[in-house]
């Protein structure tokens, strides 16, 4: 032999001695695996499911309050400024909630008198900036917004009485008399049924009464509110700064509700998951109780066997795990759609949580198996006892 042979050889023959058992390990794994592709499946599934919720949850657990509070604000304010002792608010009220809310929520001013119609019936109009009341209120069902000077928003059961053939009408307020038009109507179920709304400007230059109410929906959670209402009290004293109790409460009650439901769904399935994996791994302690006897009588230790079982759950898990988080964004995305008409974004730092916590279900799996498994005694084993 050559000397450059013999150095090939040797070279050879030392990676061969200096390498790492890992290669013989992961066939062991996979071999184990295959062998018993059908536990190892029933395992695998049930961690994908546990793993797709879990990932599901978390995403939704995130996105439902920020999409739930939207939805929320759709529903109108949850806070009010009105003068104290019924008087008018200062005439920077509305820049100042402005300044307060920036960019939190949308603020819009209302003003109201009884005026007098042209047979002398009472009538409630309010002026208001239509721009922003159309993002405060959307729930209102409004047939036609206003969109030029002198054009009023109608109630319905207000157009009875002001324009019954939707004509147009006069109004009085102490002596002074406005002609309009009705630009649409207003349907809530509510006292905007019994209103006639004008352009804030309009309203101003006709009654000279300037807003005495300033209705806010704010984001945020119920400390953000609470803090913008301190602040609002701050910026604006002369206001007295009320919260809508029905928006806030029944807010509050959702979210927490929607939320302990999320929690307890994915708390059940992954409980469930759990079960299903100590049930494949007890399975296959028995079935591969001659494998480790076996493994035992060629010297391997307790602790060797152990830590590739438990290895072997933990890649189980991992495997679970990423299969399952790539389900859930989709699940969560459904979701969004399909109950928010609005996609979740998803949210990859969630992946290290859903991985860890797969590799934690499936090791805390495998403890009662463990323990079983250092029961096996070779010589029993192999006498077939």
């Amino acid at each position: 032999m050559s000397t450059s042979n013999f150095k090939i050889s040797q070279g050879v023959s030392d990676r061969r001695e200096n390498a790492p058992h890992t290669s013989m390990f992961v066939r062991m794994l996979l071999r184990a695996a295959v062998l018993r592709r059908g536990r190892a499946a029933a395992a695998l599934f049930a961690m994908v499911v546990a793993a797709a919720v879990a990932t599901a949850m978390l995403n939704l657990y995130v996105d439902v309050q920020a999409k739930l509070r939207g939805e929320f604000r759709n529903y109108g304010a949850n806070i009010i400024l009105v003068g104290k002792d019924g008087t008018s608010l200062p005439a920077d009220a509305v820049a100042g909630a402005e300044s307060v809310v920036a960019g939190r929520g949308v603020v819009a001013p209302f003003a109201l008198v009884v005026a007098r119609t042209g047979d002398g019936q009472p009538i409630v109009v309010a002026g208001a900036d239509f721009e922003r009341v159309r993002q405060l209120d959307r729930w209102w069902s409004v047939s036609n917004w206003p969109a030029a000077p002198k054009q009023a928003l109608v109630g319905v059961r207000a157009l009875r009485v002001v324009s019954p053939k939707n004509q147009p009408f006069d109004l009085s307020f102490q002596g002074h008399t406005i002609s309009l038009t009705t630009a649409g109507t207003v349907q809530t179920g509510s006292a905007e049924d019994s209103r006639v709304y004008l352009p804030l400007a309009d309203f101003v230059s006709w009654t000279g009464v300037q807003p005495s109410t300033v209705e806010v929906a704010a984001t945020g959670s119920p400390e953000d509110i609470n803090s913008i209402m301190r602040q609002l009290r701050q910026e604006i004293p002369m206001a007295e700064v009320r919260p809508v109790r029905q928006i806030m409460e029944g807010e509050a009650r959702v979210l927490g509700k929607t939320r302990s439901t999320l929690l307890a769904a994915a708390a059940l399935i992954i409980l469930t998951a759990a079960l299903c994996v100590l049930s494949t791994l007890m399975g296959w302690v028995f079935d591969r109780r001659r494998d480790f006897a076996i493994m035992k009588a060629l010297g391997a230790s307790d602790r060797l066997l152990n830590g590739f079982f438990a290895a072997e759950a933990a890649a189980l898990g991992a495997t679970g795990g990423l299969i399952g988080f790539v389900l859930g964004i989709g699940i969560a995305a459904w979701i969004g759609r399909v109950n928010f008409h609005a996609p979740v974004v998803p949210r990859f730092s969630v992946l290290p949580l859903v991985l860890a916590g797969s590799m934690v279900v499936t090791l805390l799996s495998a403890i009662l198996p463990i323990s079983l498994l250092r029961r096996v005694q070779p010589a029993v084993i192999l006498r077939g006892e």
